[in-house]
């Protein structure tokens, strides 16, 4: 059984050491509000057709409490989510929502305090008209995004950890982060620049 608790202490900025670059979403992709706490749970992955968001309106009533909807949406013209699919989701115990497009009802969901991570805002709402993936592989800032993977999000950034990957993936953060934590900052700065100094001589830097 996966341990998500461990996963929330740990830092995207952590496991993105222990990960490959193409399990990071690109920078586009961003909290919307101020001081949004960091959340980590298994995806629940849908994607939306261009105009629509049925998909991820289907999707709040289908995951599982602590997930996390990443949503592969068809544009960023028009909002997949407003203050009440945001305020149902949060409800039924959704731990957030990642879109690779817009939202809409921001001032809600900030009041409400439900962690929203998209590219933007949008006042025009989507259509309900179009099938397409539920909780199936999509493709939200450039990562592949597969059931079971695990989502840590937070002001730092956004890492997906493949299913198959989650014992050794853990173990490995945990351990960098322990290091981390025993590191002195003189002792950083230490063998930081002792590291830039050599490296500076090998190209010919003699200042």
């Amino acid at each position: 059984m996966t341990d998500f608790a461990a996963f929330h202490k740990l830092s995207p900025t952590t496991l993105a050491d222990v990960l490959t670059r193409d399990r990071v979403m690109d920078i586009g992709i961003r909290p919307l509000w101020p001081e949004m706490p960091r959340i980590a749970g298994p995806a629940y992955p849908v994607r939306c057709a261009p105009g629509d968001n049925l998909m991820l309106h289907a999707a709040i009533y289908r995951a599982a409490p602590g997930s996390i909807i990443v949503v592969e949406a068809g544009d960023v013209d028009y909002a997949v989510a407003g203050g009440n699919v945001c305020a149902v989701a949060q409800k039924r115990g959704i731990a957030g929502f990642v879109v690779d497009g817009v939202s809409r009802d921001l001032a809600e969901a900030r009041e409400n305090r439900f962690p929203l991570f998209a590219r933007g805002v949008s006042p025009i709402p989507g259509d309900k008209n179009v099938l397409d993936v539920l909780n199936g592989l999509v493709r939200c800032g450039g990562v592949e995004v597969a059931p079971g993977d695990v989502v840590v999000a937070d002001e730092e950034g956004i890492v997906v950890v493949p299913a198959s990957q989650l014992e050794a993936v853990l173990k490995g953060a945990q351990a960098r982060a322990a290091r981390d934590a025993a590191e002195t900052l003189e002792s950083w700065e230490a063998a930081h620049r002792a590291r830039i100094e050599a490296i500076l001589r090998s190209r010919g830097f003699t200042e």
